[in-house]
């Protein structure tokens, strides 16, 4: 029996960046649909390029609402 490997973890795959209405990115291999709520925000890229695009875009991992809404006490 031949071990499959998860395709998010696969490097030989190409792969989309994905952002949705809260601002939220996701790594998502280019040969999956893309989910509805999401939509492509880079890509197809490899696997290392889209995690870099993801480090470099994605500073705050609250959804966009609780960014905006810091309160101080």
């Amino acid at each position: 029996m031949s071990e499959q490997q998860n395709p998010f973890d696969n490097d030989a795959l190409d792969f989309l960046v994905l952002l949705n209405a809260r601002q939220q990115y996701s790594l998502w291999p280019a040969f999956a649909p893309v989910p509805a709520g999401w939509h492509n925000a880079a890509g197809p890229l490899t696997r290392s390029a889209a995690i870099e695009f993801i480090e470099a875009n994605w500073h705050d991992m609250r959804p966009a609402t609780q960014q905006t809404s810091s309160t101080a006490h």
